[in-house]
C-alpha cells in the first residue's frame, strides 16, 4: 500500500518542499505546494555502536535487538553492532550473536548490516576505553573472523604484527578497514590507506582524534592522513566532549562527504547518571560524559539525533548535518539503496520537527516509531 509524507524534504546538497510517496521503496517525489513544519531525511545509519537503554552487543542476541530498539527510537534505521577489545571467545560469541539476529531481522526494529570488530586487533598502547586484551590479527583470526559471514567493518592498528597480510583477506571479503587505537604515525596511515586501495578495499578512520597520535607541526600523525588522503573515510564522535567543534569544522571542510558521524554509545546511552559497565570495566557517566577511574573517556551516551543537532548548531546546514548521520555512512559501507530520499531508495526515513527533535521513524514503509 503507498503511503506519503509530506514536508521539507532534506535532499543532499537543498531542501525541497513537497510530498514523498512510498511503499517498502520510495516510488515518487512530489515538488512544490505547501507543506508543514516538518522535515523529512534519510534514515540514520551508525556504523559504530557498543549499546544503549542498558544493553551491550557483548551480551548476545536479546541485548543486540534491545539496543538497536533503543537507537532507533532516535532515528537510527541501519546500525553495527560494535564489540569491544575481551578475550577472544568473547569476541567471537558476540560476533555469532550478531550473525544470530541478522539472519531472524526484527520486523519492528532496524535493520543489522552487520557488525564492526572494533576489538581486539588494536595497540595495546592505545587502547582508550579498551580492556588490555589486544592480539595481532593472524591469519588464523582473521579466517574465524570471515567465516562467520557477519563483519562489515574492521578497526586495524596497521603497526600490529600481520596487519599487512589481514588487510588483503579483508579487502578481498568487502570488509572495511578501519584504522583506528593505533601508535602508527603519519607515514605509516598513509603507506596503510595506499595498501587498502591496492587490495581493492575501503579505508576508514576509527573514531577520528581519538586512540591516535595529535595532529603536530612536525608530527601530523593518522588523523592528517585520514583527512588529506582523497579516498579515505573517518568516523567522528561529535558529542562535543571527544572532539572539539573547530576540530569537527576542520574535518568537515577537508573531507566533506568522506566524513561520518558515529556515536559509539555504550550501554549508558538512554539511562540516568551514575555507574555503568564497559566491556567488564566500571566507569561513570556524569553530565554526558563516560569516563574511566582514571579519567578517560570511555564510549559515549550520544544518540545520532543529538550529533545531528550539534553538527547543525556549529555552523553545519541541515542538508550537510544529514549526510553526516546518513548519506556519508551509506557511501563508505556500499549501501547503494539506502542514505538519501531518491526514487528506487528502501523507504527508510526520519521525520523531524521544526527543532530538529524526532517525531518519526520508518524502516522499510513501516512507521517502527512515533513520538507520543
Amino acid at each position: 500500500m503507498t503511503q506519503t509524507l509530506t514536508g521539507q524534504i532534506v535532499l543532499a546538497d537543498r531542501l525541497l518542499a513537497g510530498t514523498v510517496r512510498f511503499d517498502t521503496h520510495i516510488r515518487e517525489i512530489e515538488t512544490g505546494g505547501a507543506a508543514p513544519d516538518d522535515y523529512i531525511l534519510p534514515g540514520f545509519i551508525d556504523g559504530h555502536v557498543h549499546g544503549g537503554d542498558g544493553a551491550d552487543t557483548m551480551d548476545g542476541a536479546a541485548a543486540i535487538r534491545r539496543l538497536a530498539h533503543y537507537h532507533m527510537r532516535h532515528g537510527t534505521t541501519t546500525i553495527l553492532p560494535t564489540t569491544i577489545t575481551r578475550p577472544w571467545e568473547d569476541v567471537i560469541a558476540a560476533l555469532k550473536a550478531v550473525a544470530d539476529v541478522m539472519q531472524s531481522p526484527d520486523p519492528d526494529g532496524p535493520r543489522i548490516h552487520g557488525a564492526h570488530l572494533e576489538g581486539p586487533f588494536v595497540s595495546p598502547h592505545k587502547l582508550g576505553a579498551q580492556p588490555p586484551f589486544a592480539i595481532a590479527p593472524s591469519p588464523e583470526k582473521i579466517s574465524e573472523v570471515l567465516s562467520l559471514g557477519c563483519v562489515r567493518v574492521v578497526t586495524l592498528a596497521p603497526e600490529l604484527e600481520h596487519a599487512r597480510t589481514a588487510i588483503a583477506s579483508l579487502a578481498e571479503a568487502g570488509v572495511r578497514i578501519s584504522i583506528g587505537h593505533t601508535t602508527a604515525d603519519y607515514e605509516t596511515a598513509v603507506d596503510t590507506i595506499a595498501t587498502i586501495c591496492t587490495c581493492g578495499g575501503v579505508a576508514g578512520g576509527t573514531h577520528l582524534f581519538n586512540a591516535m597520535s595529535p595532529i603536530e607541526g612536525r608530527k601530523p600523525g593518522p588523523a592528517t592522513a585520514l583527512m588529506c588522503h582523497d579516498v579515505s573515510y573517518a568516523e567522528m564522535i561529535f558529542d562535543t566532549h571527544h572532539v572539539h567543534p573547530a576540530s569537527f569544522r576542520l574535518a568537515s571542510r577537508l573531507m566533506r562527504n568522506r566524513l561520518l558521524f558515529v556515536t559509539d554509545a555504550m550501554r549508558g546511552a538512554g539511562q540516568p547518571d551514575g555507574p555503568s559497565t564497559l566491556g567488564g570495566q566500571d566507569v561513570m557517566i556524569e553530565g554526558g560524559v563516560v569516563r574511566l577511574p582514571n579519567g578517560s573517556l570511555a564510549g559515549s551516551v550520544l544518540n545520532l539525533d543529538q550529533a545531528l543537532r550539534n553538527a547543525v548548531t556549529h555552523g553545519a546546514s541541515l542538508s550537510e548535518a544529514s549526510r553526516l548521520v546518513s548519506g556519508n555512512a551509506a557511501s563508505y559501507l556500499g549501501l547503494t539503496d539506502r542514505g538519501a530520499i531518491e526514487t528506487g531508495k528502501l523507504a527508510d526515513m526520519v521525520v523531524l520537527d521544526r527543532h530538529l527533535a524526532i517525531k518519526e521513524v520508518w524502516v522499510g514503509g513501516r512507521k517502527t516509531f512515533a513520538r507520543a
